[in-house]
């Protein structure tokens, strides 16, 4: 039973916790259980949208594993970001002379001013194959939380 005297997390919480993002496999994507823990405010975009939903209700103190399948976590694969990029767009976003590898994540600038990145899956004379999808779309990940502190 819960003490009703315990916070919870709530929509706009400031939490001190150590969290972990992994693999199904257990490898770990990111982790700050072996180091100081984050510090952040829900609802400010530190943390993706459906991991700050998957937090909520969580008691202070607690310490839990969760599941979370792709629409929780990175959201589905989009084949609609799977895009052929000319050799020149290619040219005008790389420093001179720079050549790229299958599997090369490339930075773009955006026509809004922004930056987006996509992973590199083909290269022909013509131009390249860009993923622009989250390189966790479409997984499910374990994500672990252990919250120290809301306030």
């Amino acid at each position: 039973m819960s003490n009703p005297a315990t916070p919870v997390v709530t929509a706009d919480a400031y939490l001190t916790l150590h969290y972990r993002l992994a693999s199904l496999q257990g490898e770990d994507i990111i982790s700050t259980f072996n180091e100081n823990p984050a510090t952040l405010q829900l609802g400010t975009g530190q943390l993706a949208p459906e991991l700050e939903a998957s937090l909520l209700g969580l008691e202070e103190g607690s310490h839990t594993t969760q599941e979370l399948p792709p629409e929780k976590a990175f959201g589905p694969r989009n084949p609609d970001l799977l895009q052929r990029v000319s050799m020149a767009t290619l040219k005008e976003n790389s420093n001179f002379g720079e050549q790229y590898v299958i599997g090369d994540l490339v930075e773009f600038a955006a026509p809004s001013g922004g930056r987006f990145a996509g992973i590199l899956r083909a290269l022909d004379a013509d131009g390249a194959l860009f993923d622009f999808n989250h390189p966790l779309a479409g997984q499910a990940v374990l994500f672990e939380t252990k919250i120290i502190g809301i306030l």
